[in-house]
């Protein structure tokens, strides 16, 4: 369990420098990317807190949250550049 909370504790850092990228950067698509660095970070806290917490149901619910963290990725590229392939 110590490398769960080791993880733990990485991650943690790593959302905490993209928020603070979220906040502070000037251009949209910075804004983009480290947002969407927060989410998958998000979403590996909930993945080593389920382990930590030996739940059935954190499998189902990082599928579901690293897929909607995707499409959210691609609309909002999508978004940035006006439709232009």
């Amino acid at each position: 369990m110590i490398g769960v909370d080791v993880g733990i504790v990485i991650i943690g850092l790593a959302c905490l420098a993209s928020a603070y990228r979220v906040l502070r950067r000037p251009t949209q698509a910075d804004r983009a990317v480290a947002g969407d660095l927060l989410l998958f970070g998000f979403v590996g806290l909930i993945a080593l807190f389920g382990i930590r917490a030996a739940n059935e149901y954190t499998f189902d619910i990082v599928l579901v949250a690293a897929l909607v963290g995707f499409l959210s990725a691609l609309s909002l590229a999508r978004a940035l550049t006006r439709g232009k392939r």
